[in-house]
Order: structure tokens, then C-alpha cells, then sequence
């Protein structure tokens, strides 16, 4: 029995599909159970609570835009292994995005407005970078990677002592991150140059200003 191979129309599709799953809230629907569920959920005061949403409002966001980049990428890879390795990465990622909209709600808050946005450019820069080769596509996974890296490390720092379940949620995150970046690099990604990489954190910087209160 043979395996249908995915033509270009195919995998047009597919991504609209991943495309759609990832923006409309309560779509993404996580492999791998919360590490926050057993833990207790303290209530905060409205300050640090607002607090909290906005951090994991940008956190939200950030994941939207890791299933974009690697949509896009795995929509121009050109060999098949790598295709194959984006689009697991992706559903990796998922869980992130579900965990954070469910923390989200529990915070009485929600994802930010400026998603969609997000999304395109971030399939963009995917798609470009599939392009142009698959070892600058997996080297932009890995820039990426420890971008978001250094961001839950900030974050950690931030959040309230009392906030377990938001905690666990980032660490989990923070570790399946350094993963994929290393696995980025081991797979054959080129390693950005210090300009690039500036690049990016300015990027990342509008995101974050644009996505804490909406």
C-alpha cells in the first residue's frame, strides 16, 4: 500500500487548514495535558493579574507566530525530510498555544487582536526562508528558538511567586524550545549572523509593545 504524496495544491490546503486552527480561539487543541492542571490556582490581585495576562497574552502571540513560521517553511522546504520535521515541530508547538489561550481564560483575558497580523508575517519570513535554502529555514528555527528562549526567561523573572500554574506553563515551553533549536542546528541550520539576530529581537520588540494590553 502506497502513501499519497501531497502536491503543492495539497499542502495549500493543508496550511489553510493549520492557518485556521491557530487563529480562531478554542481551535488548537493540545497532545500533551497542561502542566499546569495540578497545580493550584491561586487568585491574584487585579494588578499582578493583569499583569500576568499580558505576559501570557505576548506568550500567545509568540506561539501563533512559531506555527506561522513553520507552516510557511514547511510549505517551500524543498526535501521532504525537512518538510516532514516543520510540520512536527508545528504540532509540537500547538500544545504551547493551547496551554497559554486556556491560561489566558483562566485570567479572565484573551489573545491579542493583533494575531492575525502576526500570523501573516510570520508565514512570510517562513515561506521566504524555504526558499531560500533549508539550512537558512532551520537556522531561522533556531535564532528563533533561542529568541523565545531568552523572552520565557524574562518572563519567569516576572511572574507573581504565588502564579504555579503560568510558571509551569512558560518552563515547559522554555525546555521544548531549547530543543527544537538544537534540533534546528543538529538537522544542518546555518547559524545567523549578530546583525540578523538584531533584526529579530527589534521584530520581537514590536510584538511584544503591540500584543501586553490588546
Amino acid at each position: 500500500m502506497t502513501t499519497r504524496r501531497h502536491t503543492f495544491v495539497d499542502r495549500l490546503l493543508i496550511q489553510a487548514d493549520q492557518s485556521l486552527r491557530t487563529l480562531v480561539p478554542g481551535a488548537a487543541l493540545a497532545n500533551r495535558p497542561s502542566p499546569a492542571l495540578p497545580l493550584a490556582d491561586h487568585a491574584l490581585p487585579e494588578t499582578e493579574r493583569r499583569r500576568v495576562a499580558g505576559l501570557m497574552r505576548i506568550n500567545h502571540t509568540g506561539e501563533v507566530c512559531a506555527q506561522a513560521l513553520y507552516q510557511g517553511q514547511a510549505l517551500t522546504a524543498k526535501l521532504p525530510d525537512i518538510r516532514r520535521k516543520m510540520e512536527q515541530a508545528a504540532e509540537e508547538e500547538i500544545d504551547h498555544l493551547a496551554w497559554c489561550e486556556q491560561r489566558l481564560k483562566e485570567l479572565n483575558s484573551h489573545p491579542s487582536v493583533f494575531n492575525p497580523l502576526f500570523y501573516g508575517v510570520s508565514f512570510g519570513l517562513g515561506a521566504v526562508a524555504g526558499l531560500v535554502s533549508d539550512r537558512v529555514s532551520l537556522g531561522f528555527v533556531a535564532a528563533t528558538e533561542q529568541l523565545v528562549e531568552r523572552h520565557l526567561d524574562d518572563h519567569l523573572t516576572r511572574l507573581p511567586v504565588d502564579d504555579a500554574r503560568s510558571r509551569a506553563i512558560l518552563e515547559q515551553m522554555r525546555d521544548d524550545e531549547i530543543q527544537h533549536g538544537n534540533q534546528a542546528l543538529a538537522a544542518g541550520g546555518v547559524r545567523f549572523p549578530a546583525p540578523v539576530k538584531a533584526a529579530m529581537t527589534l521584530m520581537s520588540k514590536v510584538m511584544t509593545t503591540a500584543t501586553y494590553r490588546v
